[in-house]
């Protein structure tokens, strides 16, 4: 069983709504109703009545509602007794981060960071867009690093969730040099990724600009790693999309090269400000810093 759908049937159990409850954990409704059935399979039994709007707890429901509120009490109690005791071993900050971030513009940037705040530990973990979303969401986290456009919803209350312009990045899509030049007119094989990813979105956007190249899907990464998918570029698969910071090297080698007018991307900070300690505000201020300085620079 997963930890967080105990939480997430403690909210639908106070709104009775599935669409209210799954704004408010920061996912789809889809995947939040797949995540109530997913409980409801581990218990054995229906926690809910959904014959009538709003939904109603069945007497199971109700009794585990008991349960569920005392499980999470006390791990998040001891979670927090976790975390005071680990705080005092240091100063930590941790973030989320897309993979392709985490390997391309995180590792110097975090220099920078730590340049101005002095020594700290930092944690991070690289996941996909929408687990950084719901991570950061869940509070476990104090900051994610994502790539953003003006087209693509992130679904993060801003008044809740403040951002950082940190970076600029653009996608560009890229092949092998010495490709059939019969692909101008016949389409080129486009390396696609997993429907629902956040670079998915992002290529869909490029792809419907003026000059991107006509295409045809010849290949699907189900992890949507970028990295994966430059790897097949390389290969010679086809053309993909991809964040010019992660080929800048292949492109410059001359072991990739542009084929479409770039898509302009910015690289945001979000942070949780319910992990209001010391050392998370020196790093937002250290960040907003950093921030300016690249702006004026630009």
């Amino acid at each position: 069983m997963d930890f967080k759908w105990l939480e997430d049937f403690m909210t639908l159990a106070e709104t009775r709504s599935f669409s209210r409850s799954a704004e408010l954990r920061g996912v789809t409704q889809s995947a939040f109703s797949r995540r109530i059935r997913a409980l409801e399979e581990w218990i054995g039994t229906d926690l809910l009545s959904r014959d009538s709007y709003p939904v109603s707890l069945t007497p199971e429901g109700v009794l585990f509602r008991e349960t569920a509120e005392e499980a999470v009490r006390m791990l998040n109690a001891r979670r927090i007794e976790f975390r005071e005791h680990s705080r005092a071993r240091g100063a930590e900050i941790s973030f989320l981060s897309l993979h392709s971030l985490s390997v391309t513009f995180l590792p110097g940037w975090l220099m920078r960071l730590k340049s101005v705040t002095g020594q700290m530990t930092s944690r991070v973990k690289p996941e996909n867009f929408d687990r950084c979303v719901e991570a950061l969401s869940e509070g476990g986290y104090d900051f994610f690093l994502t790539y953003s456009h003006p087209q693509v919803n992130i679904p993060l209350d801003p008044e809740c969730y403040p951002h950082l312009v940190v970076g600029q990045d653009s996608l560009v899509a890229v092949a092998r040099p010495g490709w059939p030049r019969e692909w101008l007119t016949e389409g080129m094989p486009l390396l696609q990724y997993s429907r629902g990813s956040f670079l998915n979105q992002m290529t869909r956007i490029a792809q419907g600009q003026p000059g991107a190249p006509r295409v045809y899907v010849a290949h699907i990464d189900e992890a949507s790693m970028a990295e994966a998918m430059k790897s097949m570029a390389v290969a010679g698969h086809g053309v993909v999309w991809l964040p010019r910071l992660l080929v800048s090297a292949e492109i410059a080698a001359g072991r990739l090269e542009v084929v479409a007018p770039e898509l302009p991307m910015e690289i945001r900070l979000y942070r949780n400000p319910s992990r209001g300690r010391g050392i998370t505000g020196k790093a937002w201020q250290a960040a907003e810093g950093l921030g300016q300085s690249y702006s004026e620079t630009e």
